[in-house]
């Protein structure tokens, strides 16, 4: 697999930010495109695979170490 499109930095952010720059990033991508979402918030964990489920949207799973999260845009 190939990397992200592109990385949205929220270390350092507290739930439920991290989400909610999510939310407003990946609408501006291209429908496919893989947006990596960097949080060390503990939140986050369950947080982004949770508002995936709920808007629709592909959650790919955790990558290094469980720090960042790949979500594609599928809609």
């Amino acid at each position: 697999m190939s990397g992200p499109d592109e990385v949205l930095d929220c270390r350092g952010q507290r739930c439920p930010l991290p989400v909610i720059a999510l939310a407003r990033r990946l609408p501006d991508l291209p429908v496919g495109a893989v947006l990596r979402v960097l949080a060390d918030d503990p939140a986050a964990a369950v947080d982004i695979p949770a508002w995936c489920r709920m808007r629709g949207q592909e959650f790919l799973g955790a990558v290094t170490g469980g720090s960042s999260y790949d979500v594609r845009r599928s809609r």
